[in-house]
């Protein structure tokens, strides 16, 4: 039985888990047989869930891509806006993906949807349920076999054997072969995978809830203002401090615009703290571990620190929209706004221009620059649909919610 796979930086448990690399050969076969995948991509972490080398497991092999946790998206969001965004998203990585939902395993919302699909798309092929650990796929799985079991009796005896967690996070110990269908094929649930870059891999086991949002997003902004229109001498201007998001993330703003907004849409339980550049070094030395939070004190003389250095330059040229979200792995996301906040005086400033941040992370994680996700009530009104030829549109895949 496979548990999960492990990473390759310092996360803690990583010795009870397999290598990806063993993973790929014990899944090699599926490239060569007729098989259907359902893929589960974490809304909240999408670069960094994505599984960057599934097409070397899926081959040719139909995709059913299922996006979790969207009940975890800030209030007043237009789904129908996030469907766009994970389609256009998802047609960048040229992968034979022939739908995409979005659900919410807590609510069920979107299961009957993914349901319908794989019943429709089977054909008697073998299902093989894959994930980055941490997704939510053992909660996917019980929610369809709920779903399926209301109907399928085939299903309904599976469901007692739905994959248990451990207190590992990321870790499934049930079965990994589940009889689940009538007349033919089996659904496979995969192991977990850990994957190296992911903020997961670095922090200690004890620390990961830190990592886990547990209610509805609510995007965090700086600077913090009591007035929704300033005065060009009011001094609110990003340039020249620093961000930090727990211990994990710090965000030097080198050049912005006065009216620049950076928000932060990750797990609550993670301070964020701005303080000036100058004094940033002496902050973090100090706060780490105590304010700064992960890693917790006890980890404090092991953590290695913010090793890893991004230097972006950001080109905008549009005041009317988000120019782009700064997505850390296994976190979250900051949308940059250059033109976030309304600062009497600034009218006249070009719609474009560039933005410069210093971000550092722990090693080895990643960060990824992306289009902005339309999030809240505003995404609905900024965000904007590709126009498509009528072949681009056959081409695409639906997505449901």
């Amino acid at each position: 039985m496979i548990t999960a796979v492990g990473g390759h930086g310092g996360y803690s448990g990583g010795k009870q888990f397999v290598l990806a690399e063993e993973l790929r050969e014990k899944l090699s076969h599926i490239r060569h047989e007729k098989v259907l995948i359902v893929k589960l991509v974490d809304i909240v972490d999408f670069n960094g869930s994505f599984l960057a080398r599934i097409r070397d497991l899926a081959g040719a092999n139909p995709i059913i891509l299922v996006v979790t946790k969207v009940d975890l998206l800030p209030k007043g969001t237009d789904v129908n806006c996030v469907g766009d965004w994970v389609v256009e998203a998802t047609m960048k990585k040229k992968l034979n993906v022939i739908s995409v939902h979005l659900t919410s395993s807590k609510s069920l919302v979107g299961i009957a949807g993914v349901l319908s699909e794989i019943q429709k798309e089977k054909k008697g092929r073998d299902v093989y349920i894959m994930g980055a650990a941490n997704v939510g796929k053992s909660a996917f799985i019980s929610a369809l076999l709920r779903t399926m079991a209301k109907k399928d009796p085939v299903a309904a005896a599976a469901h007692k054997y739905k994959p248990m967690q451990s207190a590992v996070p990321g870790t499934t110990l049930g079965p990994i072969q589940i009889e689940a269908f009538q007349g033919g094929g089996k659904l496979y649930d995969t192991p977990g995978v850990h994957l190296h870059h992911r903020q997961a891999a670095v922090v200690h086991s004890q620390d990961l809830p830190y990592l886990a949002p547990q209610s509805r997003l609510r995007g965090q902004s700086f600077p913090v203002v009591s007035s929704s229109k300033l005065n060009a001498s009011d001094s609110v201007s990003l340039n020249g401090f620093s961000i930090f998001w727990g211990g994990l993330v710090r965000i030097d703003v080198l050049q912005a615009l006065p009216n620049t907004r950076l928000s932060f849409f990750g797990p609550r339980k993670l301070p964020i703290f701005m303080v000036l550049t100058a004094e940033a070094d002496q902050f973090y030395d100090k706060e780490i571990g105590v304010s700064l939070t992960p890693p917790s004190e006890e980890q404090r003389e092991v953590w290695p620190g913010l090793e890893s250095l991004k230097q972006l330059k950001i080109k905008f040229d549009d005041k009317k929209r988000p120019v782009c979200d700064i997505a850390v792995s296994g976190l979250g996301w900051i949308a940059v706004e250059p033109f976030g906040l309304e600062v009497d005086g600034t009218e006249t400033l070009p719609c474009d221009g560039e933005l410069l941040l210093d971000v550092r992370v722990p090693k080895p994680v990643e960060i990824f620059l992306r289009p902005p996700l339309p999030v809240g009530s505003a995404g609905g009104e900024w965000y904007q649909y590709q126009d498509l030829t009528e072949k681009e549109e056959e081409l695409r895949p639906k997505w449901y919610y």
